[in-house]
């Protein structure tokens, strides 16, 4: 992680020589492509990667994961990327959310990054770089090495710039339909007391046409969080829609770089947590003990 910090530093030292116009930004990693409802969730990660390499999905001591998320804003990226940072132990470093802490730092950036923000758009290379590098640094202070990226890369030239400084062992594509992407984007909610992340959707898409139902069951706070319930600023259909748009210009072409280097791994999510987490346990060819006893419980 040293190296990849260090690389990254100089990345940013030429980004601030070179770069005199911003791209258009996104809070949340790339948005995703709309998952095919015919196609059946395959239980073997094989079938699902594409290229001839082999890659190493299970968890090397001696080499802790280097792994990224691709998908959609509100598909549930963080949410698998966190638990899978745990299982594994290693920092889940999510781009959004080092955008929003320096929106709620009032630092320098923030007021440009606030207007970027709502309007859906992509932030530069040069911001997104500078907050991954300064989050690394205070990693390594800490020790930590591996990592799982949410959020970056977003554009191929990050993809390449990040091909660049370190080997990425796994790049994990998670896709959901649109429909209900746009739903759980809507039914987003933030307590603003304790910070708890909850959704009151309740998705229920009736299968038709050979194509299967899906059911995502709304993860409604506790009660004393219920009356302190926020909705995100950038959390509007109109801003969802736009996040969509842009990831079909410039996202997508990142799936396409990382599946001809035979690192990608397409994963439709079938449901939401309790039907989607060990399925993709199972495409990684891992096991959550911890999850397997308290649903024995």
């Amino acid at each position: 992680m040293a190296v990849l910090n260090r690389l990254l530093l100089r990345v940013r030292a030429r980004a601030r020589a070179t770069t005199t116009s911003y791209s258009k930004f996104r809070t949340f990693s790339s948005p995703c492509s709309i998952a095919n409802p015919e196609a059946d969730l395959k239980a073997s990660s094989s079938s699902s990667l594409l290229g001839s390499k082999p890659l190493p999905l299970r968890q090397d001591l001696r080499h802790p994961v280097q792994w990224v998320f691709l998908g959609c804003p509100g598909v549930g990226k963080g949410t698998y990327a966190s638990r899978l940072s745990k299982l594994l132990h290693v920092p889940h470093i999510a781009t959004g959310d080092l955008v929003r802490d320096e929106l709620s730092s009032s630092g320098p950036l923030s007021s440009q990054l606030a207007e970027i923000v709502n309007q859906g758009q992509l932030v530069s290379d040069e911001i997104i770089i500078n907050l991954l590098s300064k989050r690394l640094e205070a990693g390594e202070a800490k020790g930590e090495s591996g990592f799982i990226l949410d959020g970056f890369p977003r554009t191929i030239r990050q993809a390449e710039i990040l091909e660049g400084v370190t080997d990425i062992d796994l790049v994990v594509n998670l896709k959901l339909r649109e429909e209900a992407l746009l739903a759980k984007c809507l039914g987003r909610r933030t307590c603003s007391e304790c910070g708890g992340n909850y959704n009151v959707a309740c998705i229920d898409i009736k299968g038709e046409d050979g194509s299967p139902g899906m059911y995502m069951a709304p993860l409604l706070p506790p009660p004393h969080c219920a009356s302190k319930l926020i909705t995100r600023a950038d959390d509007t259909e109109e801003v969802v829609k736009e996040r969509l748009r842009i990831y079909y210009e410039m996202t997508q072409p990142v799936e396409e770089f990382y599946r001809n280097r035979g690192k990608l791994l397409e994963f439709d999510l079938p449901g939401g947590i309790p039907e989607s987490w060990p399925k993709l346990l199972q495409a990684l060819h891992l096991e959550d003990h911890d999850d397997k006893q308290s649903a024995a419980a």
